[in-house]
């Protein structure tokens, strides 16, 4: 990927910077980051259910102070910076029935930068309609979400990210429950979004799509490894972080996560340092 100029940061400088940081959910730790920086690219937030992902691109969203330690985002707390992040949620998290339609749900992507009492204007259309586009939901653009497969609805609430052409686009499991054409499509909008100067930060359980990362950080409840793909996702590192669900299918490897998804991992039993996927 080619890296291009958004903003004020040089793109040497941390998007994302945490230092002793402990975030807790119902009084109990849920996640804990000793020392890390996340730049511009595009980076995937990998491990098993409950390893800390959602929780930490809850707080980078502003969402959930932390309970110990220093969390940055372009150099300052989360919660001022909000209009310049994007965060895209799993629609299973969103009421089936919310009454609003596709293009009304994606509008409320520019009221998250014009605020909850202003106008939307002409580039504000422009930027909801483009949106619905790149998802190609365009004939469905008055449809109700409780008229939409739940492909359908994710893809929705993609776009609304995409509307806000924020700094930081944060995405939880984008690809969850997808089908393989509309997967690789939501695949070709990071890599768009890259290309436009974002910085993309991706929770999922793919390995394969983490493989073709800049940056992949490997947690359980701490972060396991962190850097480039061909470092993180190795045999050592993924057997700390997923335990039992990665199998030893006599010299092939089999991740098993908590989704009843079947990942081959292709590591050599002598080789724990090469590149653990196809």
């Amino acid at each position: 990927m080619t890296s291009s100029t958004n903003g004020n940061e040089s793109h040497a400088d941390s998007v994302i910077a945490a230092r002793s940081l402990a975030l807790s959910r119902r009084g109990s730790v849920v996640v804990e980051v000793d020392d890390l920086d996340i730049r511009f690219g595009v980076t995937s937030l990998v491990g098993p259910n409950g390893s800390g992902k959602s929780t930490l691109l809850h707080a980078v969203a502003g969402l959930l102070a932390p309970t110990t330690g220093s969390l940055r985002v372009f150099g300052a707390d989360p919660r001022t910076v909000r209009r310049r992040v994007a965060y895209v949620l799993q629609a299973q998290h969103a009421p089936p029935h919310l009454p609003v339609t596709v293009r009304e749900l994606v509008a409320l992507g520019r009221a998250a930068q014009r605020g909850p009492f202003g106008r939307l204007d002409t580039t504000d259309r422009a930027l909801v309609r483009d949106a619905i586009e790149r998802v190609e939901l365009g004939p469905l653009a008055n449809r109700h979400l409780a008229d939409l497969s739940g492909g359908q609805r994710q893809r929705a609430f993609v776009a609304q990210g995409l509307a806000q052409s924020a700094d930081l686009l944060l995405l939880d499991e984008p690809a969850a429950g997808l089908d393989l054409t509309s997967s690789e499509q939501i695949r070709r909008l990071l890599v768009e979004e890259h290309a436009a100067g974002r910085t993309v930060v991706v929770a999922t359980h793919d390995l394969a799509d983490a493989a073709l990362s800049d940056q992949v950080i490997l947690l359980a409840g701490r972060v396991v490894a962190a850097g480039p793909p061909a470092a993180v996702l190795v045999r050592e590192h993924l057997a700390a972080a997923y335990g039992g669900r990665l199998l030893d299918l006599g010299g092939a490897l089999m991740l098993v996560d908590d989704d009843d998804h079947h990942h081959d991992v292709n590591v050599a039993p002598d080789a724990p340092d090469e590149p653990a996927l196809r």
